[in-house]
């Protein structure tokens, strides 16, 4: 599900730019989505974050998940293709095998998953070999902003993984969100200028709602209940997946080509995946076999 939802977002910012600014979308997305989750939060009477050190950490992962990481990727946009764009956020991957290895002692690196980490990221490569190219200085600084908020993706969910496991998943996001919104927002006003001289058509709008209730709130409470139950490893390959979905929907929704790599890469990004989420089974059933003797 995560997937799917992750996968459709990049389309709806796509269109989404076409009217509106980069860093005031985003502002508004994030603004809208902090509006829904308070009476939300309020209602369920969901636990809040109360003691100093989960704020301190909600403060913290706010700014590397929101204000970072969404900044740099809608700014990125301008100068470079969705594709290129697509190829580096998938980053998250790479960074969070070693961030894991530091923050995380019980998440071991091993020879496989590194294999399946590089399979997946070259996968997601071969399908946007034709947009991997730098055509200027602003394209290579936008790769680099790319990087940075890939880092700094991997890193805030490390730290969640780490430290906030116990966290409500909606309380985690609206208060990562109101910490994180007030950066893109000072940005967009200085930058940008008035949100209310932008074109602020039924298409922008509609694409806010998307992004806000589906690549928001759902995609991040989803995530957040996923990390809390799974490795960090296993959730971060989520971003190696959503550039295949992004690519099949553009050429079913607006008659983007397909490009003819895309097959070859899919099988690279889920063998990839295949081989982190499939390779404890037959460790535990060789665990079973053994207690099943020793019982006997």
């Amino acid at each position: 599900m995560l997937c799917l939802v992750w996968g459709t977002t990049w389309i709806f910012i796509k269109i989404g730019l076409n009217d509106l600014p980069p860093i005031t979308f985003a502002a508004a997305r994030f603004l809208l989505a902090v509006a829904i989750l308070i009476p939300v939060v309020r209602f369920w009477k969901l636990p809040m974050p109360r003691t100093s050190t989960e704020w301190k950490l909600i403060a913290i992962t706010g700014f590397l998940q929101f204000s970072v990481n969404y900044s740099l990727v809608f700014w990125s946009e301008q100068h470079i293709s969705s594709g290129l764009a697509a190829v580096l956020q998938a980053m998250i991957t790479v960074f969070g095998l070693p961030l894991a290895w530091i923050f995380l002692p019980t998440e071991k690196i091993t020879r496989l998953q590194v294999f399946a980490v590089t399979l997946g990221f070259i996968g997601v490569a071969v399908i946007f070999l034709e947009q991997i190219k730098i055509d200027n200085i602003m394209a290579f600084a936008g790769c680099v902003a790319i990087v940075i908020g890939a880092y700094a993706a991997a890193q805030a969910s490390i730290f969640i993984k780490a430290k906030g496991s116990t966290l409500h998943p909606a309380s985690l996001v609206l208060t990562q969100m109101i910490c994180g919104l007030p950066a893109i927002i000072l940005y967009a006003l200085i930058a940008e200028g008035n949100p209310l001289d932008f074109r602020w058509t039924w298409t922008a709008v509609l694409c806010v709602f998307y992004l806000t209730i589906l690549g928001t709130i759902a995609a991040f409470w989803l995530y957040y209940w996923l990390l809390s139950r799974i490795e960090s490893t296993k959730a971060m390959m989520i971003s190696l997946v959503t550039p295949l979905i992004a690519v099949i929907i553009g050429a079913i929704f607006l008659g983007e080509t397909l490009p003819p790599q895309t097959f070859f890469g899919g099988l690279l990004i889920l063998a990839g995946i295949g081989l982190i989420v499939i390779r404890k089974k037959p460790e535990i059933e060789g665990q079973r076999r053994g207690d099943a003797e020793t019982n006997q």
